[in-house]
């Protein structure tokens, strides 16, 4: 029992827990930005560009009603279905530069330090012609 105890400890304590937690906080924020931007500026544009092409009522309901089906009685939103599309993709896209961002600077700061390993891990030419000179004499 201890040692769960223990690993459980460590697990919070190295900071992954921690990070986790960060990027749910964060990432609900993000949603409700997004959630906002779609529900109080891309839909109102969509209703109008529906409203003044089709021209069919005065209200954007009356508008958007060409987007609506109502079946015995159930009415299908076809508007909602629309917006949590647009929610999707445009959270997928802001995450997926977010993260393509992060690993180009994850990049960035892990090349030179491999760059510098590689050059003093390789023995340069006159040390290998050294070496094998070396080994041929011993074989004499």
């Amino acid at each position: 029992m201890k040692k769960l105890g223990q690993e459980f400890k460590e697990f919070i304590i190295k900071g992954d827990a921690l990070n986790l937690a960060v990027g749910v906080v964060i990432g609900s924020a993000f949603t409700a930005i997004v959630n906002s931007l779609v529900t109080n500026l891309i839909t109102p544009l969509i209703e109008l560009f529906i409203s003044l092409f089709l021209d069919r009522g005065e209200t954007m309901d009356d508008a958007l009603s060409i987007l609506s089906v109502t079946i015995n009685g159930v009415l299908f939103n076809f508007s909602a279905i629309i917006s949590a599309i647009i929610t999707f993709i445009i959270t997928g896209f802001v995450l997926f530069l977010m993260i393509k961002a992060i690993n180009r600077a994850k990049r960035m700061t892990t090349k030179p330090v491999a760059e510098k390993e590689e050059e003093v891990a390789k023995p340069s030419t006159e040390e290998l012609l050294a070496e094998i000179r070396d080994l041929l004499k011993e074989q004499k």
